[in-house]
């Protein structure tokens, strides 16, 4: 019985820590700050608390950093990033990342600012090149923020393949975290940084590969597939609004 009992507790410790989705370490002093703001405003005026209250949770669940179950097979491309494909099209990539004068698919995602903001290697590889780029802070969504925003790029070498991944900042951002250095090893899927309070990610691939993925879509770091190195012709599917 007490062994039942026990099992009991113990299922349902095990549904109460899978249903609540860790906080990234680098949100804890945001979150220190807006709590003990709103404690010290509650008592100037109580509803002053309650807002602060609000702002805090809210900043909680904006540095929340869920498990993901990446697809894993030579040749997928996975998103990096939760939120919107913004844009799809072959353009040049920046100069920074010394990819080259030829165009390349780009495939950006907008994030919001309810989106997660932690960034995942879209493919296996070591990286080559870290580069920061200051910048201004204009609408993430826009095309030009690729040029004008500050920007921190990657180049991941996978197989033979050199792969561009940009962390751009948007309108609100004022700081973008890598994790990584060069000469790492990423694992497809594994945590690579972060971008605070709204901002886009761009991924650089060879303009053969087809996008498996159509605008407006919703993606999810780590596990939606953008593209496949191992498949040839035309997309196997279109999108639609529904």
């Amino acid at each position: 019985m007490r062994r039942a009992i026990g099992n009991r507790k113990m299922s349902i410790y095990d549904s109460i820590r899978q249903t609540i989705t860790p906080i990234h370490k680098e949100g804890f002093p945001f979150i220190a700050v807006a709590a003990i703001a709103s404690l010290v405003l509650g008592q100037l005026w109580s509803p002053l608390g309650w807002i602060g209250l609000v702002i805090t949770l809210w900043i909680c669940y904006f540095f929340r950093d869920p498990e993901r179950h990446t697809p894993v097979r030579e040749g997928l491309v996975v998103a990096p990033a939760d939120g919107r494909i913004s844009a799809i099209a072959e353009v040049l990539p920046p100069p920074e990342l010394e990819l080259g004068e030829t165009p390349l698919l780009r495939i950006s995602i907008f994030m919001n600012v309810f989106d997660c903001h932690v960034n995942r290697s879209p493919v296996d590889g070591t990286v080559e090149r870290v580069v920061y780029t200051p910048g201004v802070f204009i609408n993430a969504d826009l095309d030009k923020a690729s040029e004008d925003n500050e920007r921190n790029g990657l180049v991941i070498v996978s197989g033979e393949t050199r792969i561009g991944v940009v962390q751009i900042a948007g309108l609100v951002a004022r700081r973008i975290v890598s994790f990584v250095r060069e000469n790492d090893t990423l694992q497809v899927g594994e945590r690579f940084g972060l971008i605070r309070f709204g901002s886009r990610v761009d991924v650089y691939l060879p303009v053969e590969v087809r996008p498996l993925v159509g605008l407006g879509q919703r993606t999810v770091a780590g596990e939606t597939v953008l593209a496949d190195f191992l498949a040839s012709g035309e997309p196997p599917h279109s999108f639609r609004a529904a």
